[in-house]
C-alpha cells in the first residue's frame, strides 16, 4: 500500500475515532505530557494511538517522529514518518474547523512525501518530491502575487517583541491567524494564502515537514528569517522560526524584517 493510500485509510479511522470528541470539552483535558513538553490533550493522544497501531500493523516505516510519542521505533522497515497527529489543537478542541493530520515520508534524510488531511473540510493536500503538489488528487500551484501592499500573509509573531510582526502588518494588504501550521503552509501551495511567517521560533519539524514540501512542490519557498535554508531538529523540544511564501514575495518580506532590527 502506497503512503498516500495508507493515509487515506488512517485519515478515516481518525475521524471516527475523534468525530464524537471534536467541539467538546473532553477533548481538552490533559492526558499526559507531549515528548515536545507541551500538555497532550485527549484528541491528540486518541489520534496518535490510531496513526501508530496503523503504522505499526503496516509497517510503513521504520521510526516516527511524532510531536505526543517523540522519536520512537515501529518496525525494521526503512524510512522516516515525521508526525503531528493533530494540527491545530485549539481548533479541534473548540470546534473550529482547521484543523489535520500532518505527515511526512522522510528517506536517507531527504522528505519525499507529504500528506495533510483537513479532518474539519475533508480536504487533502499531497506531494511527491520532484513530482508536484496536490489537492484532492489535482495540481495545484502558488499565487502570482508579487508586492506586499496586495498580498495576504498568515502571521505569528513574539509577544514580548511586536517590532517585526507590526513593521509587516503596516505594508501587507491583509493577514490572517488560522491556528495550523501545516495547513497554512499547504494554503500557500494551492493559492489560498500567498505567504506564511512564524517568527515565534517555536515551530517544529512535525509542524512544518509536510508542509513544506507541498508549498515547494507547488512552486512555493521556505526560508529561515534571514533567508537561509532551514534546518529544523529532529527532537521535537526545538522550534525554529520560518517565511515561507509562493516564492515572489520571500525576498521583501526577509528584507522587511531585516530592516525592523
Amino acid at each position: 500500500m502506497s503512503f498516500f493510500s495508507l493515509f487515506d485509510e488512517i485519515t478515516s479511522a481518525v475521524s471516527d475515532a475523534i468525530g464524537d470528541m471534536a467541539g467538546t470539552p473532553d477533548a481538552g483535558v490533559t492526558v499526559d505530557m507531549g515528548a515536545d513538553g507541551t500538555p497532550t490533550k485527549a484528541i491528540d493522544k486518541k489520534a496518535e494511538d490510531v496513526i501508530l497501531s496503523y503504522l505499526r500493523d503496516s509497517e510503513a516505516c521504520g521510526e516516527v517522529i511524532s510531536e505526543e510519542a517523540g522519536r520512537c521505533r515501529i518496525s525494521d522497515a526503512d524510512g522516516l514518518i515525521i508526525l503531528d497527529p493533530i494540527d491545530g489543537t485549539y481548533n479541534a478542541i473548540h470546534g473550529i474547523p482547521y484543523y489535520a493530520i500532518s505527515a511526512a515520508y522522510m528517506q536517507d534524510g531527504e522528505v519525499m512525501a507529504a500528506y495533510i488531511s483537513n479532518l474539519g473540510h475533508h480536504e487533502v493536500f499531497t506531494a511527491k518530491k520532484d513530482h508536484g503538489a496536490f489537492l484532492n488528487g489535482k495540481p495545484i500551484r502558488v499565487s502570482d502575487v508579487d508586492t506586499l501592499d496586495t498580498a495576504t500573509l498568515s502571521l505569528y509573531g513574539k509577544r514580548d517583541d511586536t517590532r517585526q510582526f507590526m513593521r509587516i502588518t503596516s505594508k501587507i494588504r491583509r493577514w490572517r491567524h488560522l491556528g495550523a501550521s501545516a495547513l497554512e503552509l499547504a494554503y500557500i501551495g494551492c493559492g489560498r494564502i500567498d505567504g506564511f511567517v512564524d517568527m515565534r521560533g517555536t515551530l517544529r519539524y512535525t509542524d512544518a515537514a509536510a508542509g513544506i514540501l507541498i508549498c515547494e512542490e507547488a512552486g512555493g519557498r521556505a526560508t529561515s528569517v534571514s533567508g537561509e535554508q532551514i534546518e529544523f531538529s529532529e527532537d521535537v523540544r526545538e522550534g525554529r522560526a520560518l517565511i515561507a511564501t509562493n516564492g515572489l514575495l520571500q525576498d521583501e518580506i526577509i528584507s522587511c524584517l531585516e530592516h525592523s532590527e
